[in-house]
């Protein structure tokens, strides 16, 4: 029995896979799709490095079944910006200088995308709060809580 693709809306476009349902996203994003941001750490949804947005909530892409993303908006750290035009997010983290090693980057960019989007202006402790989940071992972790309350001062003030 042949099985029908799935259809998914991966940054803006429509792409029509042929995988299990029960795969993980993540798998079909690296894999099928050549989405690089999203990256694999731990498989069980602990450390965020997987984080990509679905219909905007932060969610953990090694967890999700690919089956239930069908007609739903995602989102990976690819679809925020470009090298030339960086969202305000990811370059507040340029700014900051707020990576080493880099690996945990895509969970916390995409952890602050989302919260932003629903505190435009949260307190560091409430920025904590929203990054607790995202593992970084390389201790960026002052550099990166400056990325978001930058991003967040850069986003309010474009909208003032």
């Amino acid at each position: 029995m042949t099985q029908a693709p799935i259809r998914l809306t991966v940054n803006g476009r429509i792409h029509d896979v042929s995988a299990s349902a029960d795969t993980p996203l993540l798998y079909v994003l690296r894999n099928d799709l050549a989405l690089n941001g999203p990256k694999y750490g731990c498989g069980l949804g602990e450390c965020g490095t997987c984080t990509v947005l679905i219909d905007g909530s932060a969610a953990r892409a090694c967890v999700i079944p690919v089956g239930g993303c069908a007609g739903r908006d995602i989102v990976t750290l690819e679809g925020l910006g470009t090298r030339d035009k960086p969202d305000p997010v990811q370059q507040a983290f340029i700014d900051e200088q707020a990576a080493q090693c880099g690996y945990c980057l895509n969970g916390m960019i995409m952890t602050t995308k989302a919260l932003l989007a629903i505190n435009p202006r949260p307190t560091e402790r409430e920025a904590l709060e929203a990054l607790r989940y995202n593992l970084c071992r390389c201790g960026t972790h002052v550099e990166i809580l400056r990325a978001v309350m930058r991003a967040s001062s850069q986003l309010a003030e474009a909208s003032d």
